[in-house]
């Protein structure tokens, strides 16, 4: 059934109501607009971006010094790496050398996405790491003994120095290409703001796309001198969303439980964000004027969606921790950061009342405020 929604309010969908902070360059069109079709406000903010391959012409000459070596086993990390890894190739009259590298050795692949783009290229005979990690393509490999072995390792955007150390400490020679690098995509602006919106925990999930944009995130946190607060606004708070286990490593490090798809793909973040908000995020309470719906930029009552400012927000979730009770403006005070006075909360809850289509706010006197039920 369709429902009304207030004018300026956002399409109707499971995400309406709340803030998603996507920090993600790649992809990051079709990513806002999956989750704009669903209702929500999307903040942007990317953090890093990956080098244009013209200007990336190292990755020619590392493909020369490895076809001069015939590996007998590449690694391939990443589906859009080994692609443009090709493209590259191909531009430079080596495609045909490499194809017959990648015949002649023994291929791992990390993950299916990887293999996938193996086997696109009509080429064959590909291992796949089901963990989609590359500690599981080295595992593999020293279990199998790789001393005296030539192994080529395409890199993802940043070296994985641990891996080829493991590598190079069993008795391989390793060559390494990267076929793209990450670099900074923030204007000085937008990743600051976004970090600080998460550390005021106007964010209610932020979604992360690769490990290094999640590197990224805490350094600049760092350097405007507020990463301990992101990371406690992230521990509790604000969800953190990962694309994969690969990407979760890092906030896993920081003590931060990411919610990560069993499925690494996009489509899967998307989904499991709109299941979270949905089970997680929306606080349900009934109420004198019918179920009262929580969300993180507004409320759903009588199934209309009332986008409402934080401190109201922030007022009816107090009300709501305990509906029917008494809540002495003093806790209200505590509840809502900025507010100093009791007038100044007294204002908070006339807008408050006036934007809601229903009596929810009563007030006790001398007492408080308390949730109609």
């Amino acid at each position: 059934m369709a429902h009304d929604v207030l004018p300026g309010a956002p399409e109707q969908g499971e995400l309406t109501g709340f803030r998603i902070g996507v920090t993600a360059h790649r992809r990051a069109g079709d990513f806002i607009a999956a989750l704009e079709r669903r209702g929500a406000q999307v903040v942007h903010a990317p953090a890093l971006m990956i080098s244009p391959a013209e200007e990336d012409t190292r990755v020619v000459e590392d493909t020369r010094a490895l076809l001069a070596h015939r590996p007998e086993v590449v690694v391939v990390t990443t589906g859009y790496g080994v692609r443009r890894w090709f493209e590259a190739a191909d531009a430079a009259g080596l495609g045909e050398d490499l194809r017959e590298a990648f015949r002649t050795a023994r291929v791992l692949a990390r993950g299916a996405k990887a293999r996938g783009q193996i086997l696109s290229m009509e080429l064959d005979d590909v291992e796949v790491s089901e963990l989609e990690r590359t500690s599981s393509v080295v595992d593999r490999l020293l279990a199998d003994g790789v001393a005296g072995t030539r192994v080529a390792v395409q890199l993802h955007g940043l070296t994985d120095a641990l891996q080829l150390r493991r590598l190079v400490a069993a008795g391989a020679a390793v060559d390494t290409v990267a076929p793209y690098r990450w670099l900074s995509a923030d204007d000085g602006e937008r990743l600051p703001a976004l970090i600080r919106e998460v550390c005021e925990r106007r964010i209610d999930v932020l979604t992360f796309t690769a490990a290094p944009a999640v590197d990224a995130v805490f350094s600049t946190a760092q350097e405007i001198g507020c990463h301990d607060e992101l990371v406690a606004a992230l521990r509790s708070g604000v969800t953190a969303a990962a694309v994969g286990p690969v990407c979760a490593g890092p906030l896993l490090e920081a003590g931060i439980e990411p919610v990560v798809p069993e499925r690494y793909r996009l489509g899967a973040l998307v989904r499991l964000v709109c299941d979270h908000v949905v089970t997680e995020r929306t606080t349900v309470v009934p109420t004198a004027c019918g179920e009262l719906r929580l969300l993180g930029t507004g409320i759903a009552l009588g199934g209309r969606f009332i986008p409402l400012p934080w401190s109201q927000i922030a007022v009816l979730r107090a009300l709501a921790a305990a509906p029917g009770l008494v809540v002495p403006r003093a806790d209200l005070l505590r509840a809502v950061p900025g507010l100093d006075n009791e007038h100044a909360l007294e204002m908070v809850v006339s807008r408050l009342r006036r934007a809601l289509p229903a009596p929810l706010v009563q007030t006790v006197i001398k007492r408080g405020y308390r949730l109609a039920v």
